[in-house]
């Protein structure tokens, strides 16, 4: 048997019910509003759609001139999965726009009706709260970098890391100063990660030669030569 297609008209019918059940008022195609309900002063609107995208936000987002109350409605997801990073990031963007948020499930037997979100004010400062300690990540790794070695968008094997400039950092006094201590280098700059960075050698620049004493190896000598603007940078 043939699966027949949705249309947005297909989700009127379960939201108009749901709705009605409790106590709404519900028209269809009110000005342009896909779906307007109301109860006493209260107006909700509805905008259909069978996909979330910025087109269906957009229209949500212009029928807040008129209500607070706005949702967009469209079917659930067959692999839905709301655990997934990009569903809890769609969903985010949702409230962000304090919008609500309506999902019908279609099955054989019936339509079901989810109201995955309300639409209530955004709280940012407890959003920012929550990505505080995104935001000192962030400029803990500005605060770690001398200037801007990375082209945005690049792939993550491009880029130029406070981690990784603070390892050529001391790679590039190794091969300038010939052997080292921790204790030297941290003298000439390197950091507080200095010895952590000689001690797990993570891109296998370093070699202990003797206690407490290091080197630049030949692998490091051979990636320094990728990285010439930010030697030139620490030789001087």
């Amino acid at each position: 048997m043939e699966k027949v297609k949705l249309k947005e008209s297909d989700l009127y019918e379960p939201i108009n019910k749901y709705f009605k059940r409790k106590g709404y008022d519900v028209y269809g195609e009110v000005k342009d509003c896909d779906i307007a309900v109301i109860k006493e002063e209260v107006l909700i609107l509805v905008e259909l759609k069978l996909n979330l995208s910025v087109d269906l936000l957009i229209q949500a987002t212009k029928r807040q001139r008129v209500s607070e109350h706005v949702y967009v409605a469209i079917p659930k997801p067959k692999r839905h999965n709301p655990r997934s990073k990009k569903w809890r990031d769609t969903c985010h963007l949702i409230r962000r726009l304090e919008l609500g948020l309506i999902l019908v499930s279609f099955t054989p037997k019936q339509k079901r009706v989810e109201i995955m979100i309300e639409p209530t004010p955004f709280h940012r400062p407890i959003s920012t709260g929550k990505a505080k300690y995104l935001r000192q990540a962030i400029i803990k790794e500005i605060n770690g970098r001398s200037a801007d070695y990375n082209v945005g968008g690049s792939s993550r094997k491009q880029i130029m890391t406070a981690y990784r400039e603070n390892c050529i950092q001391i790679a590039s006094y190794l091969e300038n100063h010939g052997e080292l201590s921790p204790k030297q280098l941290l003298q000439m700059g390197t950091g507080k990660k200095t010895q952590s960075i000689l001690s797990k050698n993570y891109y296998g620049w370093f070699v202990r030669v003797k206690r407490g004493i290091y080197v630049l190896s030949e692998k490091g000598k051979k990636d320094l030569k990728q990285y010439p603007e930010l030697v030139e940078y620490y030789r001087n």
